[in-house]
């Protein structure tokens, strides 16, 4: 992957580092732990043949001696195995199978053994999850596909689509295009990166050229329902089959015919003709045998093709209603869509993405293969239409309506079967809407940056996600004991938004907030005091941090490792005392004035805003 580098940060040379699981992610972890933060990593794999497994071991035997992470094969995570690889006095164990109840129970496991370890599991139940992480104290449960899901639905409405952020106060942040804000009332917090080159620039040192942004969003996200009109026109296309259709416009085109020629025989006006001519196309038809051979044949036909059309017009209703009726008990497409968004792939991140984007008021689409797929039953119970089958093959995508979608998003497990899907999807698109239609946006999940690189320029394919690689960087700091509020995609790069505590006799310590942010490595955009529900955004510059206070801040994978070891507590650290700071006195740690000349006189103006509210005094006990 492109990213920054940065020499690896042993932050607990002493302890090990445990991770069992054997797929994308647990070997993304394991190089975020070592390649990141220099620990000693013990990996748990099921067996040395299967997923990534012979990757991992290929790792770990190419690694550095100091740094080579130790392989242990174990088919199931029992009580033996865990005391075996030490997860007593670990720093920290990793859960990340794909199997919840696995992962549960390995959990429940390692709690007994030792109370205090810290636990990062993988779960995709949230209500489970939440039950989890209260009951094993130390805990934080994490899902791969909660975090990766919101880099493919903005990857699938656009680059311009925000991203929205949840902060633990509540506190709403979304990204933006620069140029699509109002300069005077807009609040920007950070500048995220520069993409007008070929590859983004995260963090830029100039922060006035980055054309992506985090701002302040005040208010409550909403999702966006549906119109009522799209889901009005969806109702009646699918009650109204096109072969009612056809009967009922043929039945009213005859009716209309008739109630013209009635009402010049007879001398009639529209509506009295219309009301004869119904009644005669109904069966009660009053024959007239002196009227002229115009009115009578009308009056024949009329009444020959109601006993026709009738009976045809009443099954023709009858089977459009139970055939709309089946088709939302199963899931089905009944007619052709457009403008609507196709999900391949109804995983744990295909349902994330279809429940993201359902929520956005879009028509969605789901295909996948099998009918015990997670996400089969979330799309159905959002009446989303599924359909069950390969989308790999020209039937199944032109069942989905690929010719006429406005985003095929594919998210199955294998690269090349994602690649063959969206290279036949889009093509089929352009044989239905021509050569000089717009190319059909196409989201694809893979995995080998490498390959990614190759797909985008031998095909032209430009989005493209990575779920262990958005993912492993919080499943890594959150290892640390650090939390990873959320993450935020630029490209296939990944930024992470992090609270850090300064702590007690770190290198943070004493300093002040610009200090910390370094261009392309970590932004300090907000601080948390001692105070109770206490957030500066503007950043204090005369107040030196101390080790109550919390940092968030945007950070590259390479920048958070790094400030993360800057955090840390020394193992003794100095007492606090009323005007210290880390032991050292607030004088020494505040900058000096400016120099004055000669006219300028008067004396210094005291600290206004936040430098006043939170400047340390003598007995605030911070």
């Amino acid at each position: 992957m492109p990213d920054e580098s940065a020499d690896g940060v042993d932050l607990d040379s002493g302890r090990r580092f445990v991770v069992c699981g054997d797929n994308a992610l647990a070997r993304r972890l394991v190089n975020e732990l070592v390649d990141r933060y220099g620990v000693a990593v013990t990996v748990v794999l099921p067996s040395l043949t299967d997923n990534h497994a012979p990757d991992i071991a290929e790792f770990a035997a190419e690694a550095a001696a100091d740094l080579r992470p130790e392989v242990v094969v174990a088919r199931r995570l029992t009580s033996e195995v865990l005391q075996r690889v030490g997860v007593c006095g670990a720093a920290a164990v990793a859960l990340v199978s794909a199997d919840d109840v696995a992962n549960v129970d390995a959990a429940l496991i390692v709690r007994e053994f030792d109370p205090d370890v810290r636990i990062v599991v993988r779960l995709f139940n949230p209500v489970l999850g939440e039950g989890v992480a209260t009951m094993l104290g130390d805990c934080a449960v994490l899902s791969g596909s909660e975090i990766a899901a919101p880099a493919f639905v903005a990857a699938t409405l656009g680059d311009d689509t925000p991203t929205y952020l949840r902060l633990p106060d509540d506190e709403l942040l979304r990204t933006a295009s620069r140029a699509a804000l109002d300069p005077a009332t807009a609040d920007v917090v950070c500048a995220l990166a520069d993409t007008s080159g070929p590859e983004p620039v995260t963090l830029p040192a100039d922060e006035e050229a980055a054309d992506l942004v985090l701002v302040r969003a005040y208010g409550r996200r909403r999702s966006a329902p549906a119109p009522p009109r799209r889901r009005l026109l969806r109702t009646a296309r699918l009650v109204l089959g096109r072969r009612l259709r056809l009967a009922l416009g043929a039945t009213a085109a005859v009716l209309a015919v008739g109630s013209v020629l009635l009402g010049q025989a007879r001398d009639l006006d529209p509506v009295q003709a219309g009301y004869l001519t119904l009644l005669t196309a109904l069966g009660s038809a009053d024959a007239d045998p002196a009227g002229s051979p115009v009115e009578k044949i009308t009056a024949l036909l009329l009444v020959v093709t109601g006993v026709a059309l009738v009976p045809t017009v009443t099954a023709l209703v009858v089977d459009s209603v139970v055939r709309a009726r089946l088709a939302v008990a199963a899931g089905r497409l009944t007619d052709p869509l457009d403008d609507h968004v196709i999900v391949v792939g109804l995983g744990n991140v295909g349902t994330r993405v279809v429940q993201e984007l359902h929520s956005f008021g879009l028509t969605v689409v789901a295909v996948d293969r099998a009918t015990t797929a997670r996400g089969v039953a979330v799309a159905r119970e959002l009446g989303i239409p599924v359909l069950i089958g390969d989308a790999s093959s020209p039937e199944t995508l032109r069942a989905a309506s690929v010719s006429t979608c406005r985003a095929l998003v594919v998210l199955c497990a294998d690269d090349v079967t994602n690649l063959e899907t969206a290279l036949l999807g889009r093509s089929l698109h352009r044989a239905a809407a021509g050569e000089t239609a717009a190319p059909l946006r196409v989201v694809l999940r893979l995995f080998d940056e490498g390959f990614a690189q190759r797909v985008q320029r031998a095909f032209g394919i430009n989005h493209s996600r990575s779920v262990s690689y958005l993912a492993a960087p919080a499943f890594a700091a959150a290892m640390m004991g650090r939390e990873v509020i959320d993450t935020i995609s630029v490209g296939r790069r990944v930024l992470l938004v992090a609270e850090l505590p300064v702590g007690a006799g770190s290198d943070v310590e004493g300093t002040f907030c610009p200090q910390i942010s370094r261009p392309r490595e970590a932004r300090v955009i907000a601080m948390r005091t001692g105070r109770v529900g206490q957030t500066i955004w503007t950043l204090p510059q005369r107040r030196p941090l101390v080790r109550t206070d919390r940092l968030l801040v945007v950070a590259t994978r390479a920048g958070l490792a790094a400030l993360l070891a800057r955090t840390v507590p020394s193992d003794d650290p100095p007492p606090m005392s009323p005007g210290t700071v880390g032991g050292t006195p607030l004088r020494l740690l505040t900058p000096p004035a400016p120099r004055r000349t000669g006219t300028d006189t008067a004396p210094p103006r005291p600290p206004t805003g936040d430098a006043a509210i939170d400047r340390p005094v003598a007995g605030d006990g911070r």
